[in-house]
């Protein structure tokens, strides 16, 4: 259609090579002399129905088929491209290898690993061997004041709540307030699990030296100065 077009003198040659993705000259020069020649047919590429040059003989095709069904079973697509090398001689792409199997219905093998069992830790055996704590704030009062967090604790063994206060923010004495509370109703635990709040951790640039370490030297958190200062630590944890 462009070339009639060109043969009606309603476009240049240089826009028709533009309409068909050719360059101007002198590849529309030559097309436009062949189609006045042979018409239609002179557009058809001069490869169609030729083999390529570099194209894999059938032969070869049926040799990799058959080792990929037997000798080399269950071998992926990059493995088995490798092996044919070392062992049989054959030097093709991966491209090329994983074309004539899957062309063959043959497809990579994938080694799938089995998913990893989560299991969920087991509970503490005794009511105050364990308090898990934490603040959470919310809109506890559902709009009709400022937002507050909980802090709360639960006990690991029974998820029985102790106690738990309501504070403008979590901060260092909402917990204090919380740990003397419990301690003083049902005693010391064992141990508390907490985040990482700077109460119980201490921030990155407070974390001794080796040198110190060496020393003996531990710095306390907020939460440990208070321990010592109360000596809560001498005192024997609460039976349950």
């Amino acid at each position: 259609m462009v070339l009639n077009q060109v043969e009606a003198a309603r476009i240049s040659g240089r826009q028709a090579a533009e309409v068909m993705g050719i360059s101007p000259e002198p590849s529309s020069g030559r097309l436009m002399a062949a189609y006045r020649k042979e018409g239609a047919a002179a557009l058809a590429h001069g490869n169609r129905g030729r083999k390529p040059k570099h194209a894999l003989s059938d032969e070869l095709k049926s040799k990799v088929l058959e080792l990929a069904k037997s000798r080399y079973e269950g071998c992926n697509h990059q493995h088995f491209t490798e092996l044919l090398e070392e062992r049989v001689g054959i030097k093709l792409s991966r491209s090329s290898v994983r074309r004539i199997l899957l062309g063959g219905g043959i497809r990579s093998p994938r080694k799938r690993r089995p998913p990893k069992h989560r299991s969920r830790r087991g509970r503490y055996p005794q009511e105050g061997m364990l308090l898990q704590i934490d603040g959470s704030p919310h809109d506890w009062l559902e709009g009709r004041g400022p937002w507050l967090s909980l802090l709360g604790a639960i006990d690991d063994a029974t998820g029985k709540v102790p106690y738990a206060l309501f504070r403008e923010q979590e901060d260092t004495q909402g917990y204090f307030l919380l740990l003397r509370h419990i301690v003083q109703k049902e005693g010391i635990p064992t141990a508390l699990y907490h985040d990482r709040h700077s109460i119980f951790e201490l921030p990155a640039d407070k974390l001794p030296s080796i040198e110190e370490q060496l020393e003996g030297k531990r710095p306390l958190t907020q939460f440990g100065r208070l321990m010592e200062e109360l000596d809560i630590t001498s005192i024997p944890a609460r039976s349950p």
